[in-house]
This record gives C-alpha cells, structure tokens and sequence, in this order.
C-alpha cells in the first residue's frame, strides 16, 4: 500500500514539472459563456489596475467570462498573449497596447481576423492593422486642458520644462500638439523637452534634476503623466522648489490629488476610466455576438479608418477636487490625508 502511494505521489510531482509560458494565465472559462481576451501592457500606471477591474466586473454583469493577460512592457510578449487568444478561440480579444512600439501588432491582429476574432484597441490606437473599434479620450484635448490651465496660472508668460510620454505611444503626440495649440499666440516657451520612455516616472526625476544644474528654473512643467509630475516634484523639493512651479500631469492618480490639495501640484487630468472601462466592455461584448456597435466618429490608424469612441476628458485643480474627485474616484478620507 505505501509502495502504491509513494508512485501515486510521484507521479503527481512530475507533473508539476512542466513549464508555464511566462505572463500567461490559463483560466478555462464555462464553455457556455463568452469569452474576451484582454492584454495589458502593464501594471505599473496605477490607473490600468483601476480600468483592469472596472472591464472585468461590467463584462461579467454582461454574461463574459474575462481572461487577463499581463504583457509586462514587452511587445513580444503581448504578440504571445494574443497568438494564445487566438488558440484558445475567445470571442473578442481586447488590447492595451505596449507603450514603446505601436506598429508591431499588425501580422497578429491579422492572425485574429482570420480566425473571425474582432480586436478592439484599448487607449491606445494600434497603428496600421484595420482593428475593429479604438476607443479612448480626446488625446488632444488632454493636453489643451493641460495647456490653457498652465496660460492661465502663469499670466500667459514664462519657460516651460516639458516631460512627455514616449513618442512611440500614438497618445503622446496627440497631447503635444493639443498643448502646442492651447499655448499658441502666448509668451509662454517651451525651453526643453524630454520623453519618458517606457513610461519610466523616473525620468521626471532625472531630467528636471538636470535642467535645475544647467538653466533657469522653469515656470512650468508639463508632464506626460501623474507618476511623472510626481518624480519631477520630487527634484524641486530637493531644491526647496516644491509648490513654486506649475506643474501639470494627467490620470488623477491619488498620490496626484494629495498633491494638488497640498498645493505641489497645479492640476491633473481625469479621465473617467471607469466609463471607458464599462463602455469598452459593452462594446466588447457586442462585437463578441456578431453585432455592429454603433459609434459616431471614424479615425484613422494610419493605413485604414476605423470606428472611433471617444469620450472626454476634465480638468482637475484645488477648486472643484470635490466636484469631480472626492467620493467618485478617491475618498476624500485618502484625497486630505496630508492635510489638516
């Protein structure tokens, strides 16, 4: 009898051996639901966990079972998390797509086109690959808000350090140029620009370290996201700068909204993520049933013109913080916890 258990437990063991592909969750889902497949570019934006658990809960009130992938910055990996969608035969795959390379999904989506897999591009347009539906917030306006708030705060004069996204992220030029343009016709320059690629929040850190050892203080800078302005922050508290220069990001990440109130950081830009989340999703699952959703507007990724749903964005300073933030996107509880 022992001899018996002692095989059974080996056999047990040795299968545990085998390898697992790296970022890939197998989950069996019910076979009698449907199923999306959902690739992330990664966790490190806070904000992506928040839109990571907003889709899943409103796809699974809309009868879809969700398989989450995690591509940890790697376009190599999103491309392997898509092929295994594609094996797996989900209804609908949807993609955040890598930040650093908005090009290389195009043979893939392709690959899921052929299996009869709509793909929807999430935030970020996938360029040249004719996916079936891109749905974001005005990109542009992002950074007119961004833009006419820092004209406004600085009386339409003065230097501006700017730290962007990475430009391989199709967002990203999008928010310049609606910066540019908001601007525009003022006496305010923009003296250096940066980008953070990857999205690293520590470039804000480094590079405006730098600009403090080699120019004038900014009166202003423009970063390309919270986690950024937050770093860039960082740097002028070592040179007592803090609370003396504007400073504007976007995504209304906590830690940005602390600043605000505490009044290191002039304003942020939220984006409903929740909305864009439930919204995705519902898309998602129409698109998963064979039904054309209904989407006003047609943009083009660079090769064919696909539906476009975009919603807009909102501007977030000290003055209307419990308007739009406080009991709706943070507790005002963890919004003032630095302030008494």
């Amino acid at each position: 009898m022992i001899v018996c258990c002692l095989f059974v437990l080996l056999l047990v063991l040795s299968g545990c051996g085998g390898q697992e592909q790296p970022g890939i969750i197998d989950e069996e889902p019910d076979e009698a639901r449907l199923e999306i497949g959902i690739t992330f570019d990664s966790f490190v934006i806070e904000r992506w966990q928040r839109d990571r658990d907003v889709f899943v809960a409103a796809a699974q009130e809309l009868g879809a079972d969700v398989n989450v992938q995690n591509a940890n910055g790697s376009i190599e990996e999103q491309i392997r998390q898509i092929e295994y969608f594609i094996k797996k035969k989900v209804d609908a795959i949807v993609v955040v797509q890598v930040a650093d390379d908005s090009g290389s999904l195009k043979d893939v989506v392709a690959d899921a086109h052929r299996a009869g897999i709509p793909v929807i591009a999430y935030d970020r347009q996938i360029m040249n690959a004719g996916a079936d539906l891109y749905i974001s917030f005005d990109n542009e306006a992002v950074g007119r808000l961004m833009g006419e708030h820092m004209r406004e705060h600085l009386g339409g004069e003065g230097r501006i350090l700017q730290i962007c996204g990475p430009m391989a992220d199709n967002n990203v030029p999008q928010v310049m140029t609606g910066f540019s343009k908001a601007i525009a016709g003022s006496e305010l320059s923009i003296t250096l620009t940066e980008y953070a690629q990857g999205w690293h929040a520590e470039t804000g850190f480094s590079v405006t370290s730098s600009y403090l050892g080699a120019m004038p203080e900014p009166d202003g800078i423009m970063c390309g996201n919270d986690s950024i302005a937050g770093q860039a922050i960082r740097a002028l508290s070592e040179h007592r700068l803090a609370g003396g220069i504007c400073v504007v990001g976007q995504d209304a990440d906590l830690d940005a909204c602390q600043r605000i109130v505490e009044g290191t950081q002039c304003m942020t830009v939220y984006k409903p993520v929740e909305k864009l989340a439930r919204r995705a999703a519902e898309l998602a699952v129409q698109l998963a049933v064979g039904e054309k959703p209904e989407v006003a507007r047609m943009i083009s990724d660079g090769s064919d013109l696909i539906p476009f749903e975009c919603l807009e964005p909102v501007a977030v300073t000290k003055e209307n913080m419990d308007e739009i933030i406080t009991g709706k996107y943070h507790e005002a509880s963890d919004i003032y916890l630095n302030v008494k």
